[in-house]
């Protein structure tokens, strides 16, 4: 398998084309951004070449597995992307359609799919930042109709659609069997999802990159992954050959995780595909499998981006210059993550000229202050003093309690909540030298 990444890596990238993507790599690694990577196949009979294990050489990283260089498939065969709906969390149809089994089968697929897709997701640090996942909101449907398909996607406003079950390649994309004689095309499915704005079709199915055949020549740009594209579908997933059940579902549900904390498709597909090769080893195809096909004007982003709803610290991980803080904030969510205050006054809220940064919506601009206060005496005292419009939980041995408008004294242990019941819990800590 190296050796066939490594003879596919020379053959695309040589002359100019090694330059460019020299020049391209050297720009973004300046501007601390990863490059983006999109892979246009216009003869059908190169599609089926495993891309996503191309390599520089033996021993480096295959392309698909960079989260530096985020690689895709494309077609520039494309309507313009319309303006897209950023979520604020994960909503997902979960849809299974013909699979030869007894319906009894199916439905405990649909609940083992809905689990592995709505469980619940970790916090995780991202460049310095505290990044709490978002919820997910599953629905299924077993075997629908074409009309009750076209009708649960109009009404539910998801952005993410994912099918498990048989299709078939054909012209205008093939054919999804949703049920006995009940089939849907790829054009069709492109315009529903399309019209309700649907940023990701995932499928767990092997054919969606297949093109038609006329006898034995494959027609090109009928795959259902590039009629998606072409019709406006930002983003489609699906897998380049058979995956075993356990290796689908613990793909999916590391791809949800890394979806929950506002990766980009791309990048989540990535992290996925990482823990497939961790779990399952360089020389089986596990990890090479997932093809994701991404429409030329699409940057990627699923949820709202970072500036728009998540938590920002500032991620200092040492002590600062000119002597030890006394007392720091502890993330509770997962990561242990720790942020030192450093004296004086810290400032918390939305806006960037706050000290602690935290863009959870419930959060208000300029929503408290840490104050540090030196005496006579060896102990400091700090105190919390909010100016917000929903107030700051405490949580002590009283239990909670809400401050707004109110000036508190913090104690080591205690948990904080800045401005909801559902925002990320910290906790504040002095440092036992000083206790």
């Amino acid at each position: 398998m190296q050796d066939l990444g490594v003879q596919l890596w020379q053959w695309l990238f040589a002359g100019t084309i090694q330059n460019s993507f020299a020049q391209s790599q050297g720009i973004a690694m300046g501007q601390n951004k990863p490059l983006r990577l999109r892979l246009e196949i216009r003869d059908p009979n190169f599609i089926f070449l495993p891309w996503e294990i191309m390599q520089p050489q033996s021993g480096q990283q295959a392309i698909s597995l960079k989260e530096q260089i985020l690689f895709s498939r494309t077609t520039s065969d494309v309507d313009p992307l319309l303006p897209q709906r950023l979520g604020l969390n994960l909503k997902i149809l979960v849809v299974l359609g013909a699979a030869g089994a007894e319906v009894l089968d199916l439905e405990a697929e649909a609940v083992t799919l809905s689990r592995v897709w709505q469980q619940p997701k970790q916090a995780q640090v991202i460049a310095n930042r505290l990044v709490p996942a978002v919820p997910a909101q599953v629905d299924t449907l077993t075997q629908p109709t074409p009309q009750e398909l076209i009708q649960a996607i109009d009404n539910g406003g998801y952005n993410i659609f994912f099918y498990a079950g048989h299709g078939m390649p054909a012209a205008d994309g093939g054919f999804l069997f949703l049920r006995e004689e009940a089939a849907l095309n790829g054009t069709e499915l492109a315009q529903v999802l399309v019209r309700n704005q649907v940023t990701l079709a995932v499928f767990n199915a092997c054919w969606l990159a297949f093109p038609a055949q006329i006898g034995n020549q494959a027609m090109p740009r009928s795959s259902l992954a590039e009629v998606l594209i072409h019709h406006g579908v930002p983003a489609v997933l699906g897998m380049r050959d058979a995956i075993a059940d356990h290796e689908a579902l613990s793909f999916i549900q590391n791809f949800a995780q890394a979806l929950a904390v506002r990766m980009p498709i791309d990048q989540a597909v990535a992290v996925a595909r990482q823990h497939l090769l961790t779990l399952y080893k360089f020389n089986q195809p596990a990890w090479t499998l997932p093809i994701l096909y991404m429409h030329p004007e699409f940057n990627g982003e699923l949820i709202r981006s970072i500036e728009e709803g998540i938590t920002e610290l500032p991620g200092y991980t040492s002590l600062p210059e000119g002597g030890p803080s006394k007392a720091y904030l502890r993330d509770l969510g997962g990561t242990n993550q720790i942020w030192y205050l450093q004296g004086g006054v810290t400032r918390v809220g939305r806006r960037p000229e706050n000290d602690l940064i935290i863009q959870e919506r419930w959060v208000s601009q300029h929503h408290a202050e840490i104050l540090c206060r030196e005496d006579l005496s060896r102990y400091p005292t700090y105190l919390l003093r909010d100016f917000s419009r929903y107030g700051t939980l405490i949580y002590s041995a009283q239990g909670w309690q809400k401050v707004h408008h109110q000036e508190i004294e913090l104690k080591s242990g205690m948990k904080i909540k800045f401005g909801s019941s559902h925002g990320q819990s910290l906790e504040f800590v002095i440092d036992e030298v000083y206790k």
